[in-house]
């Protein structure tokens, strides 16, 4: 469940030339603004080169992330829909004290629009995607069709035909040998790496059970301007429209549910659900819910409760914790501990504040660029990224509809989410009525397999 690891012997340039990124004349005919003399033709050149693709808080922040690593890595290209968002990320950028060495980033290389994502990909050799999830599936496929290496956030999809797609980009990138990491960061954080491991050695028996929790205050929004057009408004509040997000299920509990699935080492076969808005349910909270509690069936029958909200000045937990036949874990927190059943110590993460674990979301670039600047094919993580983001969907479905529902006919809904045509002024599926509102599932009455 967690990352594959492939070694390969292959030094980088091999590996740049046998992965695909880097082709001669190939990639410089992608190349709007130059031609060799601008240096991307990289045989002749050992930088590893980056492009942003979603330039918001998460985005910039996963590219400081892979600057902050220690290969030679330079940012070359960044892409958002908006002008605001890549002035604001070229900005923060621009701020490090080691800007002039690793962030080159002229005008015409800082795309703006709804297909300046094919653009800045065009130019890399490492894509970081980071705009709101529903852009992803699109995003990944474009990117492994250009044959670069990928970081890209989670979740990976909003609705099951999304998944199918990354699904089948993942099995392309696999043959092309191109690293993909997914942003599921305790998969890169040593607490969860240990506890896990030994869990899945037996430490604490079959696992029998278990809870997962994100439940906590609300986020942000953003204001309805008067000169916005519907589709701008709802990319600019893209949290709270499940074309981009997902609902808060999938955006933010995926991170608890994926955990569920790597300790049990697979996927639920079925899961059923209740959820609604009571506290934010006004017009601009979309058309998301504020609370869902899901039961997870695994193929064995052990069932794991998934349980997240949106309530601010209320109780919040954001961890997981499993019983086995011969033990259980309480919290992956400061004191990951796994003991017996009568509390005897089984394992304790060390906890000492002169020797910390590393941060898991720097340590995801790490590793990534660490195995590109190695000519190594180490990292596959789309798959069980594709896989928990649909666990989440299929909870999302079972509290929308009320309904009991399974993995395979969740996996195969053929609901499409995405607009049918993206473009700043079509029209998204979803619109509000007059009232301002916009339609809201009824469990019992809605349909979502």
């Amino acid at each position: 469940m967690a990352q594959n690891l492939i070694e390969s012997g292959a030094n980088r340039r091999d590996f740049l030339k046998t992965s695909g990124l880097f082709t001669g004349a190939a990639i410089l005919s992608q190349l709007p603004f130059g031609s060799r003399a601008a240096g991307y033709h990289s045989s002749v050149d050992d930088t590893i080169k980056i492009a942003l693709v979603g330039c918001g808080g998460r985005g910039t922040g996963a590219a400081q992330q892979a600057l902050n690593t220690k290969q030679n890595v330079k940012i070359v290209a960044i892409a958002d829909a908006f002008q605001d968002r890549v002035d604001k990320a070229f900005s923060g950028l621009m701020q490090r004290p080691d800007a002039a060495a690793k962030v080159d980033l002229p005008k015409e290389r800082q795309f703006v629009g709804l297909d300046a994502y094919k653009q800045a990909i065009a130019l890399a050799d490492v894509v970081i995607l980071a705009t709101p999830p529903g852009f992803r599936p699109g995003h990944f496929e474009e990117a492994v069709r250009q044959n670069k290496h990928i970081f890209m956030e989670k979740p990976v999809a909003t609705d099951a035909p999304g998944i199918r797609r990354v699904l089948a980009a993942a099995e392309e990138a696999k043959k092309k040998k191109l690293n993909v990491v997914v942003g599921l960061q305790r998969h890169y954080q040593k607490n969860y790496r240990e506890a896990i491991k030994r869990i899945h050695g037996g430490a604490i028996g079959d696992i029998v059970g278990g809870s997962v929790y994100w439940i906590s205050g609300g986020v942000w929004m953003n204001p309805r301007k008067p000169e916005q057009t519907e589709l701008e408004y709802q990319m600019r509040n893209w949290y709270y429209f499940n074309w981009l997000c997902g609902d808060h299920i999938v955006e933010q509990h995926v991170h608890n549910i994926d955990v569920a699935n790597w300790v049990k080492n697979g996927y639920p076969v079925s899961c059923q659900g209740t959820g609604g808005r009571q506290v934010r349910n006004s017009k601009e909270h979309g058309e998301i819910f504020d609370h869902h509690v899901v039961d997870f069936t695994y193929a064995d029958g052990t069932v794991i409760n998934s349980q997240c909200r949106h309530y601010e000045g209320t109780y919040s937990k954001v961890d997981e914790m499993f019983i086995g036949t011969k033990g259980r874990i309480d919290s992956f927190g400061k004191n990951t501990i796994l003991k017996t059943h009568k509390g005897q110590a089984l394992y304790t993460h060390p906890n000492d504040p002169k020797k910390p674990d590393g941060n898991p979301y720097q340590v995801e670039h790490d590793e990534l660029f660490a195995a590109i600047a190695a000519g190594q094919y180490k990292f596959a993580d789309a798959e069980n990224g594709a896989k928990s983001t649909m666990t989440s969907i299929m909870g999302r479905m079972a509290t929308y509809s009320g309904k009991q529902v399974k993995w395979e006919e969740a996996l195969n809904s053929d609901i499409n989410l995405f607009p049918d045509t993206l473009a700043w002024d079509a029209k998204p599926k979803l619109l509000p009525g007059p009232d301002g509102y916009y339609p809201v599932a009824v469990p019992g009455k809605t349909i979502t397999v």
